[in-house]
């Protein structure tokens, strides 16, 4: 049987709530709802909120007198504590269901995406990368009718709950690669690797250069620029939501690997260190405050960007991609900012130029658009067939082309 988050809420809150009116346990109640929800998410909740850890029982006293009413028949004594901790788990409960990109199945696999269409005389192969940080399976469009093999590369990073085919149907990034002469590739995040198949940018282990999910990507990248005889100004990654934060951790860890970066709906590198911590981030944005991840000086700013976000995103807060902004750039102003529309739907597109003329970075603010992929085929999922094509600019920004 398929359950939805909500459905598993429901079934998580009511059990809870009897387990703690039962026992007054907070133990309890976190193995009451772990059982509801199922093994790897509720893994991943629990580890992140320390309030549901069971706290250390309290000296043992001489109960005292009192002249309380005794509890009317049928009825249990109320524990304060209890309370607390059920509201807590109660409120965590649905921020994580508030976070979660429409149906999650929690039980069960989803059904096999549709096989994207591939042009004659294209192929589209499954291949496995294999290192010391890590193995993924991915897969790979090459374009047709390039004798001499691609004419650069562009990794392309899923979002929650979706997989290789789903992204490549839904982006229509294969028919945009394939007029430019480029090979993409899609790894794929599955629930073994995550609850949700979503990238996990939020793991302190995956924000650096060297290890982790990071470091995986950037071998899928290195053996394909070995095998395809490529240099770093041809190799690009673009990603969406989760895809689109680890995009940006690449983009500031593996400036050597990849020339330009892609954002969709995503945040800032840094913007969270746990699962608790990524949802208020997508929520209301990341901490202000809060220092960003430590990475080689200039990298990032080494690294060109385009970055998409819709304004009426209630997933990824718009905020983030203001973050993502300011520790690319810091105190620059755009030098050029210009409101048009594409497709049905209005924009603004602002361009951050270095001395030389060059544009390192375009931030294009979606109006009235949620989470989904602008101009993206209705194929797939998370996708906005209004407003511009974030393919095709992503892979004209990446090339370096006029519009």
């Amino acid at each position: 049987m398929k359950f939805t988050f909500a459905t598993a809420l429901r079934r998580a809150t009511r059990l809870t709530r009897a387990r703690l009116t039962r026992a007054g346990n907070a133990g309890s109640a976190t193995s009451a709802m772990q059982r509801a929800i199922g093994g790897a998410m509720a893994r991943s909740v629990v580890a992140s909120l320390s309030v549901l850890a069971p706290g250390k029982p309290k000296p043992a006293t001489k109960p005292r007198k009192s002249k309380a009413k005794m509890p009317r028949k049928g009825t249990s004594p109320k524990s304060p504590s209890a309370d607390r901790r059920l509201s807590v788990v109660l409120r965590q409960l649905r921020a994580a269901k508030a976070a979660m990109p429409g149906p999650f199945l929690l039980s069960g696999q989803a059904g096999p995406s549709k096989h994207p269409a591939i042009p004659k005389g294209a192929r589209y192969l499954e291949r496995t990368h294999t290192s010391s940080a890590g193995a993924r399976d991915f897969k790979l469009y090459l374009p047709a009718r390039h004798p001499g093999g691609p004419k650069g590369l562009i990794v392309m990073l899923h979002g929650c709950s979706q997989d290789p085919d789903d992204f490549a149907i839904g982006t229509n990034m294969n028919t945009i690669a394939q007029k430019h002469g480029l090979a993409v590739a899609y790894p794929a995040q599955t629930r073994s690797h995550n609850a949700a198949s979503c990238w996990n940018w939020f793991a302190p282990a995956n924000q650096s250069r060297g290890a982790g999910e990071p470091a995986v990507i950037a071998g899928i990248a290195r053996g394909l620029m070995r095998e395809f005889d490529l240099e770093r100004h041809q190799v690009f990654v673009a990603g969406l939501s989760a895809g689109g934060a680890m995009a940006v951790i690449l983009a500031d860890t593996y400036p050597d690997v990849f020339a330009a970066a892609g954002v969709h709906s995503g945040l800032a590198r840094g913007a969270a260190n746990n699962l608790l911590t990524a949802l208020s981030a997508m929520r209301s944005g990341g901490t202000p405050d809060q220092p960003a991840a430590s990475r080689r000086k200039g990298a990032a700013q080494s690294m060109r960007r385009i970055i998409f976000h819709g304004d009426a995103d209630d997933t990824v807060h718009p905020s983030n991609a203001a973050q993502i902004v300011a520790r690319a750039v810091g105190r620059r102003t755009p030098d050029r900012v210009g409101p048009s529309s594409a497709a049905g739907r209005d924009y603004v597109r602002s361009e951050y130029q270095l001395p030389d003329g060059t544009v390192d970075l375009e931030l294009w603010q979606l109006t009235g658009a949620g989470h989904a992929w602008s101009g993206g085929k209705a194929g797939g999922t998370y996708t906005d067939p209004e407003g511009p094509d974030a393919s095709a600019e992503m892979v004209r920004f990446f090339l370096g082309k006029a519009d």
